[in-house]
């Protein structure tokens, strides 16, 4: 079987900067706050652009990156728990922007995990010859499902896009994944739907992201670590092979705390967070491609992504650039 390699790269995200002292015009927090407890100092949020904006905007990038035209893309994949709509879906929505006209398209909703959930299904579909070009998106507009008088939660969330291109190749790429899905611990991570009311029934759904932040945070800390060790193990290489990491941005202490467990210097774990805040599925692909626009990410690094979130869930692959 062919070899599926990350051919291009794109984000976007909106104009709007909201800073914590912004927040803290709104609720009851401080900079120092926010800061010591997440590592973000700032987060974009939209005045108007939808979740299918952001996508297109990123997947026209993602797009010129890889010198592909979009007839020739199989696949559109987007990672979103923050539509526009739920029908059409937002890979629909995507693919007549950018008129990729020959694609099978549809949505993915693992949260956090989104991206890294999209980009293995696109990988089996690339791998097993029923496509040869994917576009895989990552995209979030949390600021419509965040509660703006929760300080707990509204200083955490921002909104962005991020895309990647995939495609069979004869070069090493995406080596493995390892993701898996705890829904016995569901509860602490939710947001409801759309309120359940028919002639038979009136039931009140709390729309809003609820988080039970100590629970999440032993669960990425536990978790993620056993998923990275384990794609590293199924492969040939060792830990120290890794050129960077680069996890979902969802908070600092988080990361360091993986970094710790594993043993690997802070130093190889990338972070934006401080600039974006946690833009939930999207965190990663807008993480790879301001890499490569910053030439961090050289062709034949090594690199491990990873998110966790809401099923909760998380997901880990090993990549070779």
């Amino acid at each position: 079987m062919k070899n599926v390699k990350i051919v291009g790269t794109g984000s976007y995200l909106p104009n709007n900067i909201i800073s914590n002292n912004d927040l803290a015009s709104l609720v009851d927090t401080s900079d120092e706050w926010i800061s010591s407890r997440t590592g973000i100092k700032n987060r974009r949020i939209t005045t108007g652009e939808g979740t299918t904006d952001l996508a297109v905007n990123a997947a026209k990038k993602a797009i010129v990156s890889s010198n592909i035209n979009p007839m020739d893309i199989d696949l559109i994949i987007v990672a979103t728990i923050s539509p526009d709509n739920f029908t059409p879906s937002t890979s629909c929505e995507v693919q007549k922007e950018i008129e990729a006209d020959n694609a099978m398209c549809f949505d993915i909703n693992a949260a956090c995990s989104g991206f890294i959930y999209s980009l293995n299904t696109a990988y089996a579909y690339i791998k097993t010859g029923f496509a040869k070009n994917a576009l895989v998106i990552g995209v979030e507009v949390l600021s419509r499902l965040t509660d703006w008088e929760d300080r707990s939660s509204c200083v955490l969330f921002g909104d962005g896009a991020g895309a990647v291109v995939i495609s069979e190749s004869e070069e090493i790429g995406i080596e493995n994944f390892h993701c898996k899905s705890l829904g016995k611990l569901s509860e602490n991570l939710k947001c409801g739907g759309t309120d359940l009311k028919n002639p038979y029934v009136s039931k009140i759904t709390d729309k809003y992201i609820k988080m039970n932040g100590q629970e999440v945070f032993k669960f990425a800390c536990s978790y993620v670590p056993k998923g990275i060790k384990a794609v590293i193990e199924e492969s040939q290489y060792e830990i120290e092979d890794i050129d960077y990491f680069i996890l979902h941005q969802a908070n600092e202490r988080i990361m360091d705390s993986i970094a710790k467990r594993l043993k690997i210097s802070k130093d190889k774990f990338y972070k934006n967070i401080a600039s974006y805040g946690n833009t939930s599925s999207a965190s990663i692909p807008i993480a790879l491609d301001e890499m490569f626009d910053k030439g961090i990410l050289k062709q034949g690094h090594k690199i491990v992504i990873a998110g966790f979130g809401g099923g909760l869930t998380y997901g880990v692959s090993l990549i070779t650039i």
